[in-house]
């Protein structure tokens, strides 16, 4: 017998007494395997930096993005101004001082009634208290239980001064940036169009090309088309609100009625926190508890009918998003950037929607040889 016969072949599968063959893993398999996984691995260790780079330069990243996000929504009507001949800087301009003019405006509103609300906010403390002495029975047992469970006695003491305080500072952006912002969406007011040209010519085919500017066409559109509706429909909101108020009796229904109007562009949260905000304004103010339960009951039915109803019929198919995205969108950017990032949530998903239906080889149609 040779020696080649006398060699085994490595690539018959071991037997086993009763059991099934074992085959040995082929060497390429398994890395290519390990090659998946150190491509996840890399993908996952750059969203993670990624991350971490937008929440350390959210200083600066937040008032660019929300100035870009402005402009994408004014695109449709500079280009519309621009057919008739009206210069951009002239648009650019009348959009920063109207907005400033805004601003300023609506400052000097709520400023006014919040810094009301500091200076009374010993006496709302002291009248919250004695309108929620019906929980007292179940506050008294919670804390018992405390003390038993060995808790340290912090006494049960209502202060709503740091809470107000707390938040208007978390709501105010700074002056720098407001400043960065105006700048960026003067300047790229300015120059929109060479933007996008220069955008398109960074890819060097034709096909290439026109999809992305109908790419930055849709996001334009989808953009304008849900700000304009989402607007109208606010500003109803914030006027049944300001109606509801007023025959209530609760004081200041025109700040209330711009509130719910702001708020109402940030969803979930935004309803939530004027729903809040009615309770507390109608226990200070109002003589009975039960009374004070009318305005956030109404609003809360007003807004969850115009939610689920009203704005899908009008926004249409084709700009309604799933609220699970929704939810999830919003839950990642109020974390990452606070209030602006939830306001910017909604506006991060039509541009997501605008690009996937056009990557899509099903919605991206074939271009003419």
């Amino acid at each position: 017998m040779d020696r080649q016969s006398q060699t085994p072949d490595r690539r018959v599968p071991l037997q086993t007494h009763g059991a099934e063959p074992v085959v040995p893993v082929p060497v390429r398999e398994a890395d290519g395997a390990l090659w998946h996984f150190t491509q996840i691995a890399i993908i996952g260790t750059f969203l993670i930096a990624f991350c971490a780079l937008l929440n350390f330069a959210s200083t600066v990243l937040v008032p660019i993005t929300s100035a870009i996000i402005f402009g994408g929504v004014l695109g449709p009507l500079e280009k519309r101004l621009a057919d008739r001949r009206v210069p951009e800087w002239l648009f650019a301009a009348a959009v920063v001082l109207l907005m400033f003019a805004g601003l300023q405006l609506s400052a000097i509103l709520l400023s006014t009634s919040i810094i009301e609300w500091v200076r009374h906010a010993a006496d709302f403390s002291k009248t919250l208290q004695s309108k929620l002495q019906i929980f007292e029975g179940g506050l008294h047992a919670i804390h018992e239980l405390q003390k038993a469970l060995g808790a340290k006695d912090t006494g049960m003491s209502l202060n709503v001064a740091p809470l107000i305080q707390f938040t208007a500072a978390f709501l105010s952006p700074t002056l720098a940036e407001l400043l960065i912002f105006f700048a960026t969406l003067f300047f790229y007011l300015l120059g929109r169009e060479g933007l996008r040209r220069d955008l398109v010519m960074v890819f060097a085919n034709r096909e290439s090309r026109l999809r992305t500017l109908r790419i930055i066409s849709d996001v334009e559109e989808n953009l304008a088309r849900y700000f304009a509706t989402v607007t109208i429909i606010n500003a109803a909101v914030g006027t049944m609100t300001f109606i509801l108020c007023w025959i209530i009796g609760i004081p200041n229904p025109a700040v209330l009625g711009l509130l719910a109007f702001a708020c109402n562009y940030i969803p979930y949260i935004g309803p939530a926190f004027v729903v809040v905000t009615l309770l507390a304004v109608g226990i200070v103010t109002l003589p009975t508890l039960g009374g004070s339960l009318w305005a956030p009951l109404l609003y809360l039915g007003m807004t969850t009918l115009e939610g689920n109803v009203i704005t899908p019929k009008v926004v249409g198919t084709r700009l309604t998003l799933n609220p699970f995205a929704i939810l999830v969108g919003l839950t990642f950017w109020t974390w990452l950037w606070g209030p602006i990032g939830a306001f910017l949530s909604v506006p991060f998903l039509i541009i997501g929607l605008a690009i996937r239906d056009r990557l899509a080889p099903e919605n991206d149609p074939k271009l003419p040889e």
